[in-house]
């Protein structure tokens, strides 16, 4: 009887109070704004929470979590479920002094709601760092590339396609892209939103986001801006810089022996762009005012060896020029010539020159006179540079059929392949200690060095000829022609670029 009694009075009656209780309960929910959800995720032992202020348009997010790095992500998400191409856009702000500098508050974008999930973000430090964090995959290492830019007021990342990109406000207040990028699918349905991480797991920070805007971005309209940008990348870490951005084309950074400045062509001038510096000037070498990406210094970081065609015929020739500037002289009579390497001692220079329709490498002191040919293999022989001690000479050639890298001892004996892969390798740099080296990567079955194709750079040690990836950009030709390792060994400094439509530049 007792079991009757419970199955029909008592039962429906608790049905009846409990379905109440879960509409009061809808009833009484704040509204997120434009978003679906939030929630908690990766591992976190303080609760987050998100609240949306409708007069002011504010979200007000809290978070704990130890960190978004490595392979997981434990932060506190307000999130909307998307396809297609999209841009997010909030000014940012923290709340309360102190915290741990490495707290983030982020623009994102994840193919799922768990902590390893692949993702991308635009995360704002406690210390005003500014970076592109990335996963690729599901519990991958995140890699991140920062920001010339300190806690920028607004922040926007945009997805087109398969990229990611980056933009910041600047000083006057307005977006510009951050030169952050990377290649990063989601496919089908994923989630766009802001987060707060606490990079503490026993704290709890708050952040509030203003002017928040979700838009779907249109098709583009077949007009593009290019976007370059000058990165330096930590060979420990991985972990990449922008130190100058412009929607220009410029190209090929060498290191100033002083490590303060990096030197780089753009318009037919070199120019020299003092790290943490506002804008590069100019380093003048008329008459030769038509100078291309083939260009460094010399070992004692007074001189610069420049490739200019602003003679009579139009075609690369190789000339000296003092690094602060000033007239140029010829070393090179013969023409195609572009210089790539300069010996230990300061005496010779090393170029890829073309004569009777074959490119190969040459050797020539820098007082000019009579060239050494060095290679004589049919195909392109390019990118010659010196080991630091002077006894090799690296380059890349295509005499296997496609483009491997090679060495052979500074007179041209002993010509041998450092590098059997499958890919196409380009440009290798010897670090300055003798350790590494660093080469361009096209994919199979790209022919030569083009400009605006997805490459690597990858990292060999010249100890045990094990080879790590450095970076994937977007990039190619432009990106590492030349000698570009930082004076201690540590650093490399390369161009990547963007293709942005036409009106991204100025419709934020």
């Amino acid at each position: 009887m007792y079991r009757s009694f419970l199955r029909s009075i008592v039962l429906p009656a608790l049905a009846l109070l409990l379905a109440s209780s879960a509409v009061a309960l809808r009833a009484q929910t704040p509204s997120l704004g434009i978003f679906e959800g939030h929630q908690d995720v990766g591992v976190v032992i303080q609760p987050g929470s998100a609240q949306f202020d409708s007069k002011r348009g504010a979200y007000t997010l809290s978070g704990s979590g130890e960190n978004m790095w490595f392979g997981i992500d434990d932060f506190h998400f307000a999130w909307k479920k998307v396809t297609g191409d999209v841009a997010l856009t909030a000014d940012i702000a923290f709340l309360g002094a102190g915290g741990n500098p490495h707290r983030k508050a982020v623009l994102m974008m994840r193919q799922t709601l768990e902590g390893p999930s692949a993702a991308v973000d635009v995360a704002v430090h406690g210390s005003g760092l500014t970076s592109l964090q990335f996963r690729e995959t599901a519990g991958a290492n995140t890699h991140e590339v920062e920001s010339n830019v300190s806690a920028p007021a607004t922040a926007r990342i945009e997805r087109r396609g398969d990229f990611i990109y980056a933009f910041v406000s600047g000083k006057d207040g307005k977006l510009q892209p951050a030169g952050a990028a990377t290649r990063l699918p989601l496919t089908g349905s994923f989630y766009v939103g802001i987060g707060v991480c606490a990079h503490d797991k026993d704290a709890v920070e708050k952040a509030v986001f203003t002017h928040v805007k979700l838009e779907p971005l249109p098709p583009d309209p077949g007009k593009t801006v290019l976007v370059s940008a000058l990165e330096t990348v930590s060979i420990a870490s991985t972990d990449r810089h922008v130190e100058y951005v412009a929607a220009a084309h410029f190209e090929a950074p060498n290191w100033t022996h002083d490590g303060a400045a990096l030197i780089f062509n753009q318009d037919g001038t070199i120019r020299r762009l003092a790290l943490g510096g506002a804008e590069p000037t100019v380093i003048h070498t008329a008459p030769q005012v038509r100078c291309n990406n083939d260009h460094g210094l010399s070992p004692d970081g007074q001189w610069l060896a420049i490739s200019d065609q602003s003679g009579a015929e139009g075609k690369s020739q190789v000339y000296v020029v003092p690094l602060a500037g000033g007239t140029p002289r010829l070393v090179t009579a013969k023409a195609p010539s572009y210089w790539h390497g300069w010996s230990p001692d300061g005496k010779t220079l090393a170029f890829t020159g073309q004569r009777d329709d074959n490119f190969d490498i040459y050797a020539i002191g820098v007082g000019g006179g009579e060239e050494t040919r060095l290679t004589t293999a049919s195909g392109l022989d390019d990118g010659p540079e010196y080991s630091p001690d002077g006894a090799y000479i690296y380059f890349n050639s295509e005499r296997t059929g496609h483009m491997q890298i090679w060495r052979m001892k500074a007179d041209g004996s002993e010509q041998e392949q450092v590098i059997s892969d499958e890919t196409n390798d380009w440009f290798p740099h010897i670090s300055p200690d003798g350790q590494w080296m660093v080469y361009l990567v096209y994919e199979k079955g790209v022919t030569g060095h083009p400009p605006e194709k997805d490459v690597e750079l990858r990292l060999m040690s010249l100890k045990d000829k094990q080879v790590h990836l450095l970076a994937k950009l977007f990039g190619g030709q432009g990106t590492i022609n030349v000698p570009s390792w930082s004076p201690d060994s540590k650093r490399l400094a390369f161009v990547s670029y963007e293709l942005l439509p036409e009106g991204s530049l100025t419709a934020k």
